[in-house]
């Protein structure tokens, strides 16, 4: 007895944690728009009562029908009077619907918005580490599948459930004249219906979450056999049938849990639904027993059937609210637990730091991604001043990519720091150490914007100047292609959208120079593997404009092409996350380890 106490007492406390979200739901839309909100819960009031009163002047119409034919000098004014003012009532009944029906379709708008972009500005707060997560990718998903509609569900929900209580409340005011133990049945026969539309509901959305992963393999399917950046290699590898196979594959077995979810909730739904249908039937034989025992009048007998039958739908429309809210409360977990994903606090307010001399430095920076076993860099030191270049030589893999992430605050070291300007990073504040980097990383964006926007993402601050896209786009070589273009700097890059211009590899990758060439006040300049989709030819200008571009700044250059390491005053050659070998060309050369074997292989293949 006592396991069962504390089995429903435990289902109370997550039934009632789960409803906790009503509350911030409510506010939500609350403060989403109040006018909307305030109409739709005056209008919510209003529908709760009216069809009590139609009920009402249903029984004195009936009434005044009889009274007039047994009346020897029959007198129809009352009645017609009555059948008008019931017109009126159900006019504004109708008009209450079409007033619910607006404002929870205007509200449907305003809160899908505001909840989308609640999920994209809390995405602009979150880590790389957790885009990297394929737990919270689920969880980023749930969210935007489903909770962005379900705020206003509940709102609805709960709106209808005080419409309902409303109108239940007045039918059993007039139901009570007849018997009270008539209100006692219409209360309870819903009940059964009820708890197995709460079970039902709590299963499905334990089957939503654990179907996330596969909901999201099938959405990348589609993405790869049907989006412009997959479907070469899929035509060329033949890779169609198979992945359509797969999608196939997954859409089964699925569809089996949601097969038996959807049998087990119906074939429970009616046989639950058969105690309601027994009730209302059962309430009839009694009612119509009463009055054939003249204790009702015919009208009356008409408003208690028309009641215990509307009051039945009430009741079931309460429970089936009550079931609805919890299970929106469910699906809003998913919301709120994406939204109170935990966010570094970040400390740095510094602008810039005592020894601007100093340069860039790692001191012993060690780093190791979520999950894995080996350190991705380990004990990593070396120093970069104004007006040095650096180049960074390792197989894929060995961390160099790693690294300016670190530099640029995606990841924070798990050992070691960096320092810029003799300032440890983790005192900077994160957006004016970024203002001081100019980066294009080798999966550049290839963004579906005009040219001009693609190069001026590179500095949000002058994303609009016109005067700074052509002058990056000089020093990133893209001017020469970009002129010849019929919109030159307003063409629509990509396919996505219409009179969208398709780029080659090496046009794209001079587009991303220039975006990074965009940070004209930048004194740190990054080029990882910048020119992997060029010629030797525009490499070769590219790194001549490069070198003239630099000046006094740093620079650091990820490279497999030695024709281009060379030119660097210092070369760091990575293997496995540590340091194996630096110097420069020459001495790197004269040592005969990695660098030069690695040397003498490439410029092997070009004698």
């Amino acid at each position: 007895m006592a396991d069962n106490n504390d089995s429903s007492a435990s289902f109370l406390h997550r039934a009632l944690g789960v409803f906790g979200y009503s509350r911030r739901a409510l506010n939500l839309v609350w403060t989403t728009s109040r006018p909307l909100t305030i109409t739709l819960a005056l209008l919510t009031l209003v529908g709760g009562v009216l069809p009590a009163v139609i009920a009402y002047i249903g029984q004195l119409i009936v009434d005044g029908v009889i009274a007039a034919a047994q009346a020897a000098d029959p007198d129809t004014r009352g009645v017609l009077i009555l059948i008008g003012l019931e017109a009126l009532v159900v006019i504004a009944v109708a008009a209450t619907q079409r007033g619910i029906s607006a404002s929870q379709s205007l509200l449907r708008a305003l809160l899908g918005q505001r909840v989308n972009v609640m999920i994209l500005e809390k995405a602009m707060t979150l880590e790389l580490a957790q885009f990297e997560d394929s737990e919270f990718y689920d969880k980023l998903t749930q969210a935007r599948r489903e909770a962005s509609s379900r705020p206003l569900s509940l709102v609805n929900r709960t709106f209808g459930l005080v419409q309902n209580a409303i109108s239940l409340a007045s039918y059993s005011v007039l139901l009570f004249a007849f018997s009270p133990w008539a209100v006692v049945i219409l209360i309870v026969a819903g009940l059964p219906s009820f708890f197995a539309e709460a079970k039902f509901s709590g299963d499905a959305f334990r089957l939503f979450r654990w179907r996330s992963p596969d909901t999201r393999m099938q959405l990348y399917l589609e993405t790869v056999i049907a989006r412009e950046d997959g479907v070469k290699e899929v035509k060329l590898f033949q890779l169609g049938p198979r992945l359509l196979q797969r999608y196939r594959d997954i859409f089964t077995k699925l569809f089996v849990e949601d097969r038996k979810l959807t049998l087990r909730r119906d074939t429970w739904g009616f046989l639950l639904g058969l105690v309601s249908t027994g009730a209302l039937y059962g309430a009839y034989v009694w009612i119509i027993i009463t009055t054939i025992a003249s204790v009702i009048t015919l009208g009356a007998m008409t408003m208690y059937l028309v009641l215990f039958r509307q009051g039945q739908a009430a009741v079931s429309a309460i429970l089936m609210s009550v079931s609805g809210m919890y299970e929106d409360n469910l699906y809003l977990s998913n919301l709120y637990e994406y939204l109170e994903q935990p966010v570094p606090v970040r400390r740095g307010q510094s602008v810039r730091g005592p020894d601007p001399e100093r340069g860039l430095q790692f001191e012993n920076v060690s780093f190791t991604y979520a999950g894995a076993k080996q350190k991705a860099l380990s004990n990593i030191s070396l120093q970069i001043k104004p007006g040095e270049s650096l180049a960074l030589v390792g197989e894929n893999g060995s961390g160099k990519t790693t690294l300016i992430k670190l530099l640029t605050r995606l990841y924070d070291p798990t050992g070691g720091r960096i320092l810029l300007d003799g300032l440890d990073l983790q005192e900077w504040d994160v957006e004016a150490l970024r203002q001081r980097i100019g980066v294009i990383f080798q999966d550049f964006g290839r963004y579906q914007f005009t040219v001009g926007e693609n190069i001026g993402a590179g500095d949000v601050r002058y994303i609009d100047d016109k005067e700074r896209w052509k002058k990056a786009a000089v020093t990133g070589l893209a001017a020469p292609f970009i002129e010849d273009m019929p919109d030159s700097y307003d063409t629509q890059l990509g396919r996505w959208f219409k009179g969208g211009r398709e780029l080659s590899g090496g046009q794209w990758q001079k587009i991303a120079l220039s975006r990074a060439f965009m940070r004209s006040d930048a004194d740190i300049l990054v080029l990882d593997e910048p020119t992997a989709a060029m010629d030797a030819s525009s490499e070769a200008e590219v790194f001549k404009h490069f070198r003239n571009a630099s000046g006094n700044k740093m620079t650091i250059l990820i490279s497999h092409r030695f024709s281009t390491v060379r030119a660097a005053e210092k070369i760091i050659v990575i293997h496995q996350g540590r340091i194996l070998e630096r110097g420069n060309h020459e001495s790197l050369l004269a040592e005969g380890g990695q660098y030069a074997h690695l040397f003498k292989l490439q410029a092997r293949g070009y004698q």
